[in-house]
């Protein structure tokens, strides 16, 4: 669906499960994945890392496609100062796995969004525990897939949800959009969410139909 003014939504990412969040609040939208450099500072840390990049992804698309709202995220998990972004192959995953099971890491989920002349984000985080799992489950999990294209390689979304306790904070930050995160950044740049559409923020005193 498309803002009450005709201005398009642009989803700076390929990840599925950002679409998915887009099409669970009844936005339609269109993809243009981001064209930009995925790699950590020496000195930065895990939440301005997200945070920066994200504003980098939306900025990039935003530049092919002038006049949009574009949203755009990025996600990474973090245990005991290490942080997993995507694994590099099935070995990787399996060993980052094997370094999650039985504790608890963090999940650090930028959001960004551009509109009307402005870029805005917003940092979600939320603890994720890992019930104790075997190498030989971990193994039969990479080899279903679902791991290789996510951060953390797992999907809390798919198969990877029988790997996790429990979750302190926002399901959504798991996923990788931060749904509050959106609701909240929105208004920043002149808009709102309603039910099943993104539209022009009404001004104070006003109903806010469109």
């Amino acid at each position: 669906m498309t803002i009450a003014d005709g201005v398009p939504v642009v989803l700076a990412s390929a990840s599925p499960r950002r679409a998915d969040v887009l099409r669970m609040l009844g936005l339609r939208f269109r993809v243009v994945p981001a064209d930009v450099e995925e790699r950590i500072g020496a000195v930065e840390s895990p939440h301005d890392y997200v945070e920066r990049l994200s504003g980098e992804k939306v900025s990039e698309v935003l530049a092919r496609c002038p006049g949009a709202l574009v949203v755009g995220g990025d996600t990474v998990v973090v245990l005991d100062g290490r942080v997993f972004e995507k694994p590099a192959g099935p070995a990787e995953a399996v060993e980052m796995l094997a370094s999650l099971t039985g504790r608890t890491h963090r999940v650090y989920s930028g959001l960004a969004v551009a509109a009307n002349g402005k870029v805005e984000s917003r940092v979600a985080r939320a603890g994720v525990t890992f019930r104790p799992a075997s190498r030989e489950l971990i193994e039969r999990y990479v080899e279903t897939g679902e791991p290789l294209d996510k951060a953390g390689s797992y999907g809390i979304q798919g198969y990877g949800a029988a790997l996790v306790d429990r979750i302190e904070g926002d399901y959504y930050t798991v996923v990788g959009l931060s749904v509050a995160a959106l609701v909240s950044v929105l208004p920043r740049v002149g808009l709102e969410y309603r039910p099943g559409a993104i539209v022009p923020l009404a001004p104070p005193g006003e109903d806010g139909d469109p």
